[in-house]
């Protein structure tokens, strides 16, 4: 059974930083796509970043480039994100989602953490 399980979530005041994490369990973890999603309060699901299996490669939303940073440990099966300059419209739930790429949809999801910035 996959499971993917985010923690590192929090309050914090703008400008500050945070990293979240992704355990994954389940499957091979090295040979996924993995992805950071955020949904923000009455809004829908934003896609944040990618990073490829090896973690050779990884992408970015507009809205945060230059200030997360995904990357990956497959040693210990984890995922995670570094968030810097944090702003009050990062203020989400941010989810864990695995790739799929043969179907081109994320096929499983983690739980979400909570990130909320404010002063």
């Amino acid at each position: 059974e996959v499971q993917l399980v985010e923690s590192g979530g929090g309050l914090v005041q703008p400008g500050g930083s945070l990293r979240l994490s992704c355990a994954a369990s389940g499957f091979t973890f090295s040979s996924y796509t993995m992805s950071w999603v955020r949904q923000a309060p009455g809004k829908g699901l934003e896609w944040v970043s990618a990073i490829d299996g090896d973690g050779g490669v990884t992408i970015y939303a507009d809205s945060v480039k230059g200030r997360f940073t995904i990357s990956r440990d497959n040693a210990k099966n984890t995922l995670y994100l570094q968030i810097n300059s944090l702003k009050p419209e990062d203020t989400a739930v941010y989810y864990c989602a695995k790739w799929l790429t043969s179907a081109s949809v994320h096929d499983s999801w983690g739980q979400g953490t909570q990130v909320t910035v404010s002063s």
